[in-house]
C-alpha cells in the first residue's frame, strides 16, 4: 500500500549543528518537494552514522520502495556503493522511481573505475548533476539518464538599491567555505599578505567564515598565529543571515584546491548579495562563474594568479562595482524554485 509520495535518504545531521554543503542541499531539496508535494507525504531518512547505520538502512529502503512511488538519495562515495545496488535489488520488484542528487562535481571521476556501479546507476530514473561539465562526461560513460540540477540556496536577493554605494580601502574581502587547507583558506591569506606588504599599506582586510575542519584544527590554529590584525576568523554564520553579512564586502574568494568542485554554495551566497568572486578555475568553473561579468578566474592553484586577480579588482574598481549588479541577476537562477523545477516534475 503506498503510503508517502517521496522517501528521501540524506545526510540531514538530526541534533547536529551541521552546516557542510552536503547537509545544507540535503535540507534545501527536501524542503522544495514537501513545499510542493505536501510535507505528510514525504519521509526524510537520515544517513548519519556511516557503518553502524547500514543494517537499519538496509531494511529503509526495502520499506522506502514499499510505501512510496519515488525514492530520493542523496550520498557521498561511500553511501553511493550502498544505496545503489540495495535499491536496484528491491526496486526489481516494485518498479519505483529512483532519483539521484549529487553533490559537488567528484562523481563522473568516481564512476570512471567503477563499471559495474555505474551500470547499476544507469538503471536509476535520474541523476542529477550540478553542471554540465558533469552531464556531457557522464554521457561519454554512456549514461542516458542524466539532468542538470544546479546547487541552489533559499536566500533573499539584495535589491540594487542595497548595495553599498561606496567603496574605499581596505578593501574588504573574505572567504566563505568550510575552513581547510582543501579550500585554499592559506592562498587566500598569503596572497592579502603579499599585496599589503609590497604597497606598505592595508590595501586589503580579510575576514574568514565557516566551520573549521575537525581534522584540521591544529593546521588553522598555527595559520591564525601568523595572522596580521586585517586578518580575522570570525567563525559561521547562520545559513539565513549569509546576504545580510555578506553584502558589505567588496568581493568574496573562492582560492579551492579541489578540482571537482560542482556549484559551491558560498559562490551562490556571494551572488544573492551582489558580491562578484574571484576563484580558481576549476573544473566547473565556466559552468558557475561568467568571467568577467560575476567574478574573474584565475589559474587553478596558482598564488601569483590570485594575487594578480585581487590587484585587477583594485586598478578597475567601476568594472567589478559593475560586476555587482550582474551578481544579484545571476543569484535568480540558483533560487529553489527554479533549480529544482526538473526534479519537482518527475515526481508522480
Amino acid at each position: 500500500m503506498i503510503e508517502k509520495r517521496v522517501v528521501v535518504f540524506g545526510h540531514f545531521g538530526s541534533g547536529q549543528n551541521l552546516s557542510n554543503g552536503q547537509t545544507i542541499k540535503t535540507k534545501i531539496v527536501t524542503e522544495e518537494i514537501e513545499k510542493h508535494v505536501g510535507k505528510d507525504f514525504v519521509e526524510r531518512i537520515d544517513t548519519v552514522g556511516g557503518v553502524k547505520a547500514l543494517p537499519k538502512l538496509f531494511f529503509k529502503c526495502a520499506s522506502a520502495l514499499k510505501k512510496s512511488k519515488n525514492v530520493v538519495i542523496f550520498p557521498a562515495e561511500n553511501g553511493l556503493k550502498f544505496f545503489v545496488p540495495v535499491l536496484n535489488f528491491f526496486n526489481k520488484f516494485k518498479k519505483r522511481q529512483l532519483f539521484y542528487v549529487v553533490i559537488g562535481g567528484w562523481l563522473p571521476e568516481y564512476l570512471k573505475n567503477k563499471k559495474g556501479l555505474a551500470k547499476k546507476l544507469k538503471k536509476f530514473t535520474c541523476v542529477f548533476v550540478e553542471t554540465q561539465t558533469m552531464k556531457k562526461t557522464l554521457q561519454e560513460m554512456g549514461f542516458e539518464n542524466v539532468e542538470v540540477m544546479p546547487n541552489c540556496k533559499r536566500l533573499k536577493v539584495l535589491n540594487e538599491e542595497d548595495l553599498p554605494s561606496n567603496y574605499e580601502k581596505p578593501y574588504k574581502l573574505c572567504t566563505f567555505s568550510r575552513v581547510m587547507k582543501e579550500k585554499g583558506i592559506e592562498d587566500a591569506v598569503n596572497a592579502v599578505k603579499a599585496i599589503n606588504e609590497e604597497k606598505g599599506e592595508t590595501v586589503f582586510s580579510l575576514d574568514i567564515y565557516g566551520q573549521v575542519d575537525v581534522n584540521q584544527k591544529e593546521w588553522f590554529e598555527d595559520l591564525q598565529k601568523t595572522f596580521p590584525d586585517y586578518v580575522s576568523y570570525k567563525g559561521v554564520v547562520d545559513f539565513d543571515k549569509s546576504v545580510e553579512v555578506l553584502k558589505e564586502y567588496y568581493a568574496l574568494l573562492f582560492p579551492s584546491l579541489f578540482f571537482t568542485e560542482g556549484i559551491p554554495g558560498t559562490i551562490i551566497d556571494g551572488y544573492a548579495s551582489g558580491v562578484p568572486v574571484i576563484a580558481s578555475r576549476w573544473e566547473s568553473f565556466c559552468d558557475v562563474v561568467n568571467d568577467g561579468e560575476s567574478g574573474i578566474g584565475y589559474e587553478f592553484g596558482s598564488q601569483e594568479e590570485l594575487k594578480n586577480a585581487l590587484e585587477y579588482i583594485v586598478t578597475n574598481s567601476d568594472t567589478w562595482k559593475a560586476m555587482k549588479i550582474n551578481c544579484l541577476q545571476k543569484a535568480k537562477t540558483y533560487l529553489p524554485n527554479v533549480a529544482l523545477k526538473g526534479l519537482i516534475d518527475l515526481l508522480n
